[in-house]
């Protein structure tokens, strides 16, 4: 039975396809972004973030300059700052601001502190009532070290004796 050049040329487009494709990262869109923060920020009655390209520069820089080796050190930046990193699979922005408010439930908004010996600074962060602006970026860490992700915020949050909202 013979293949007919077309079907052949097909053939051969799909696995070189196939073949480059290697890593692939889910999208993660400036609106999955600030839509993720949002719904987060809506359940505790804080008003919205909006996308702002200035701030989204800077965290795409640093988001560059961590792809050599993916490590969670902070810029130390003018702007408010969470980090993510994870391996083993297609990280999405989505994904990393899920992660940072899972730590919701060891904030206790009466005493403004973290439960002993949890996280709870990227929560905050997020729903940060006076930090209005946003820019994240998401890198593959070269040899396919994992995702590294960054949200920046404007104005800053995590403000030491000021509650988030």
């Amino acid at each position: 039975m013979a293949i007919s050049n077309s079907k052949l040329a097909i053939c051969l487009a799909c696995i070189m396809a196939l073949a480059m494709a290697g890593h692939t990262v889910a999208q993660s869109s400036p609106d999955d972004y600030v839509n993720a923060h949002n719904s987060a920020r809506s359940e505790v009655g804080v008003g919205p973030v909006t996308w702002n390209d200035t701030v989204a520069a800077y965290a795409q820089n640093y988001a560059n300059q961590r792809a050599n080796d993916c490590q969670l050190i902070h810029s130390n930046g003018p702007y408010g700052e969470n980090l993510f990193w994870g391996s083993g699979a297609d990280y999405s922005g989505v994904d990393a601001v899920n992660a940072w408010v899972s730590e919701k439930q060891d904030y206790d908004y009466n005493s403004n502190t973290c439960a002993e010996g949890k996280v709870c600074g990227h929560y905050t962060q997020v729903v940060w009532s006076n930090s209005i602006n946003i820019g994240c970026a998401l890198v593959v860490c070269n040899n396919n070290a994992g995702i590294f992700i960054i949200c920046s915020y404007f104005p800053a949050g995590n403000i030491d004796g000021e509650r988030p909202y």
